[in-house]
This record gives C-alpha cells, structure tokens and sequence, in this order.
C-alpha cells in the first residue's frame, strides 16, 4: 500500500494542479492569445511530468521484474563453485531466446561418495518453454546423484523424473482427458542426457542417451570416445540393460569440455558450422588449461562466427584434474607388490650385517 502510494502521489498532484488551474486561475478562461499560449504551456508542462513519472516508474517496475527472473534461473541453473573435490570447474550458457539467460540446456556437478557426479543435457526446444522440463530434470539428478550408488539408476530416476512432468504437462494441457493419462503424452518431447562419474583416482564412467560426447582437453582436443549413445529420453523406454561405459582416466591436468548441439550446429552467415574441435584445441594448445579461459575463448569465438545470438541454446562446461597425486597404474601396483617382499629380506640381510 505504501508502495502504491509513493506510485499514485504525484500524478494525483499533478492532476490536482491542472484541474485547480483549469477551474480557478483567470488565465485558464482567458480568450487572449497570450493566455491560450500560457495555459497550453502549463499542460505541457502537466503531461511532460506525468510521462516521465510513468516512464521512471515502468523502468523502475522492469528492473525489479530482471532481478526476480535473474534470481529464479540462478536457482534453477546455479552459478557451479569453481572447486569441486579438486576438480576446477567452469561453466558458461547462452540463452537463444533474448533476454534470458536460462533456456533447454542443463548442467550439474555434484560431490558425491560416489565420486564427482556430472549431468549435461538439451531439452528439445529452447528458451523459456523449456524450464519447466530442465527443472524437472535437475531436480531429479540433485537428489539421486547422492542417494543411488550406481550410474544406471540415476539415469531410471531421471527417466521416471521426466514421465511424470511430461504425463502432469499434457494433462494440464488436455483437461478434457480427465484423470486418464493422455494417449502418447511424450511423443513429441525428448531429453538429451550424458551422465559422468569422475571417481578419486581419475577413472571416468559415462552413460549416454543421444547427447554429444564430450572432448578430452590435453594439449590438443579429441572427442572421449566414439561409442554409439543410447537414444534420448523419452521417445523410447531405456533398455533392460545398461553397461556403464569405462573412458579412462582424467590425468592431472587434463580437462574435459561438455557442450550442447548448439555449439556444433551454430552457423555463420554464409551456414558455416562453428568450429568447435578447433577452438577448443586453440584453446587448450598451452598448459595448464584454464577452465575458466576456455569458456571465455569459446564464446568469444562462438559470438564472432555467428555475428549474433545462436538459433538455439548453447552451454559450456569444462572440469580440470587438479589433483596432484598420479594413482599407480595396474602393471606398477603389480611390480610394486612383487618387489615389496625382496625389498624387505634385503633389509633384514643389511640389519643382520650390522649387528
């Protein structure tokens, strides 16, 4: 009410002051042309105020509306600390709808027992049609990145966590189906997903449903694998069977590179596909690789191909192993116990010597 109050004072003053003035002042009924181009100059004067009152207050009003929508998408897609159980992370996206910096693609990393846990998804679509299904996404992965041990059952929480917003959406938008679930309510939706778990010795896990494989940045950039993916979420219900595949070992120092097809897919005038293999390596081409340089020199590159904003939403992730400590590796653990035991009766010899 007070609020209201501040809005609605001063454009009642100035009301006031132009009706006092209309009814009151000789001038206001004068037939003089000097009196006509007075009063036309107090309404000016009247109608200027009012306009700019209601512009500062619209101004006013846009901004707080910018900071409310700034603080939900934060929620929805927080800012990631820059350290996660000694991985440097960076992230960075560009919304393809204007004014919003939240669209279909979505990113967690989680510290878990598990190990360090990471989802990269596209929502089909872009812009703000698409949180709604992001948050149902990232919800899902929040809780069960902690609570299942195993990365194929993340992936069927995901996959249930998605039904039920997609089935709860079509009821919405098909009230006339009752409480019966609507015929095919998924048909034309789907989720990309890649799921990673980075445990504590480098190892990496990766289960794919149709998103594009992320590039290992280790002086130069080279896709992780080149495996088939499984078929996004949603058309389809997951297989009965889910290997885990094994990528190898993040090396300290090295970094991985997530992404969404809108940085592939990106064109410029000319419908040129934005290099991203290439920035990538230009960008990684001298260590240690800065998570947070390669973020800005992607976008950088991304903005300048395209000449401005992409046609779709484009997210950007990369993680660096920033811990110091290099695991044996299976031969050396080996070697190592077998040479433990000649180590140790060769120490005896030395003692039995001095003595």
């Amino acid at each position: 009410m007070i609020r209201l109050g501040k809005s609605l004072g001063l454009p009642a003053v100035w009301g006031a002051f132009a009706i006092t003035y209309k009814l009151a002042c000789p001038l206001a009924r004068a037939e003089s042309m000097g009196a006509r181009i007075f009063s036309s100059a107090v309404f000016f004067v009247v109608g200027t105020g009012l306009i700019f009152h209601a512009r500062r207050a619209l101004l006013r009003e846009l901004r707080q509306l910018r900071e409310v929508a700034g603080a939900a998408q934060n929620v929805l897609l927080r800012p990631l600390p820059p350290r996660v159980e000694g991985l440097a992370v960076a992230a960075g996206r560009l919304s393809a709808s204007r004014g919003a910096s939240v669209g279909g693609d979505l990113y967690e990393v989680a510290a878990t027992e598990h190990g360090v846990r990471v989802v990269m998804g596209d929502v089909r679509g872009h812009g703000l049609a698409a949180l709604a299904t992001v948050a149902a996404v990232l919800g899902s992965f929040r809780e069960a990145a902690h609570d299942e041990p195993e990365l194929p059952l993340v992936l069927r929480r995901l996959e249930r966590a998605l039904g039920r917003h997609l089935r709860e959406r079509a009821r919405a938008e098909h009230p006339a189906c009752g409480a019966a679930p609507p015929e095919n309510p998924v048909a034309e939706e789907f989720v990309t997903v890649l799921l990673l778990e980075i445990d504590r010795d480098g190892g990496i896990s990766a289960l794919n449903c149709g998103h594009p494989w992320p590039h290992l940045l280790s002086g130069t950039a080279r896709p992780l694998t080149d495996s088939d993916p499984l078929p996004p979420l949603g058309p389809f219900p997951l297989p009965a069977d889910l290997p885990v595949l094994d990528c190898g070992r993040l090396l300290p120092g090295e970094a991985l590179a997530l992404h969404t097809d809108g940085m592939e897919d990106a064109r410029d005038a000319n419908g040129v596909f934005f290099p991203l293999r290439g920035v990538l390596t230009d960008a990684a081409r001298v260590p240690p690789v800065s998570p947070q340089g390669v973020v800005h020199a992607v976008y950088d590159r991304l903005l300048r191909h395209t000449g401005r904003l992409p046609s779709d939403d484009a997210a950007l992730l990369v993680l660096r192993n920033d811990r110091t400590r290099v695991p044996p590796q299976p031969q050396q653990r080996e070697a190592a116990c077998a040479a433990r035991p000649a180590m140790e009766l060769s120490g005896r010899r030395r003692d039995e010597r001095r003595r």
